[in-house]
């Protein structure tokens, strides 16, 4: 199920599109309001003559945080250096790291909230201060060490804010959540894909891989790619309306980028639970999937189109989606078998 044409993780085939992320704050399209705050601790900054302040991004997978990290890097005109919470195992590392960088530099730690707590705190005097301490030897021979660090900037992402620690939190200056993107901001970066990869098409097939990109520029250029393919294979090379509607129904997804894994989510609390509520693992394991991947993969596009709830009972289908399923409503009297055991 990880690789669901829609979902919003990186994807084997996504690793070749580093040549339609944008290299600069102008060309990224959507998140206005991060992008006016950026823009303005980047002037500020450079009238200052200093490092950018530490920023935290965070939001659903797919929406542009690594791409506005290496803007920011591009923008401050500094290099980037990368890297990501599971890779950092000890405390040595991250000073390895830290003390590599130059003035001025940005390093971006994907998965932030993955850090170790040991790595983490090596972190706190390197963000305020701009200096590592360490212990070396032990027992009567420790000693402690420190070593100054020239100012840097550290930018972290993360797809759940909930697991940064308060301490590493307090730390950043900037913090910017990234939400779905709405309808025209989703065809316009169809569209400047489709440009830059030479695709041929209409506005009105574009619109109709945009409808189904879930408000997430990643899907959407994987969407544009499976068309793409499906348009030089049987039509003329040009995506047009029906081109786009034929084959995103083959690749099984619906007006608003459902997919099969979506239907199956929905119906099994139909289906099983009566349309709930229903507990995280009665739902996970009546579907055979994991409780986790179920809360961060699946359910943060179905909370946000309002099909799903979360109660203090567990999840409910609204009627909202029994509407786009196309099945009756149930007028519900007192509480439910699922109720009863969740």
């Amino acid at each position: 199920m990880e690789k669901r044409v829609v979902s919003g993780n990186i994807l084997e085939d996504d690793k070749s599109d580093k040549s339609l992320r944008p290299k600069r704050l102008k060309d990224y399209v959507g998140q206005d309001s991060i992008k006016d705050n950026l823009s303005i601790a980047i002037k500020a900054s450079k009238k200052r003559k200093e490092p950018l302040d530490h920023v935290l991004l965070y939001g659903p997978p797919g929406l542009g945080k690594t791409t506005l990290a290496n803007i920011l890097a591009n923008e401050m005109e500094v290099r980037i250096k990368t890297t990501s919470g599971p890779a950092i195992e000890r405390s040595g590392d991250m000073v390895a790291i830290l003390t590599q960088l130059q003035s001025g530099d940005i390093l971006f730690i994907d998965e932030i909230h993955r850090l170790s707590r040991v790595v983490e705190e090596v972190l706190y005097s390197a963000m305020e201060d701009f200096f590592v301490s360490w212990v070396m030897d032990k027992g009567l021979k420790a000693r402690n060490m420190k070593l100054s660090l020239k100012p840097f900037t550290i930018i972290g992402a993360t797809t759940r804010y909930g697991m940064v620690t308060g301490p590493l939190r307090d730390r950043f200056g900037l913090i910017s959540r990234l939400n779905y993107y709405n309808l025209d901001d989703m065809s316009t970066v169809v569209q400047r894909s489709a440009s830059i990869l030479k695709i041929n098409g209409d506005p009105k097939g574009f619109n109709e891989i945009a409808k189904r990109s879930r408000g997430t520029p990643r899907v959407a250029n994987r969407l544009l790619k499976r068309v793409s393919d499906y348009s030089l294979v049987l039509d003329d090379n040009s995506i047009n309306q029906k081109i786009a509607q034929e084959s995103l129904r083959k690749l099984e997804i619906d007006d608003l980028g459902l997919d099969s894994v979506d239907y199956m989510i929905l119906k099994a609390i139909i289906e099983k639970f009566s349309g709930g509520p229903v507990g995280l693992d009665t739902l996970s394991a009546s579907i055979s999937e994991e409780a986790e991947t179920i809360e961060e993969v699946y359910e943060p596009y179905l909370l946000q189109l309002g099909f799903l709830d979360r109660t203090s009972r567990g999840r409910m289908v609204t009627k909202r989606a029994y509407e786009h399923l196309g099945i009756k409503f149930p007028q519900k009297k007192g509480l439910n078998q699922a109720t009863l055991f969740d």
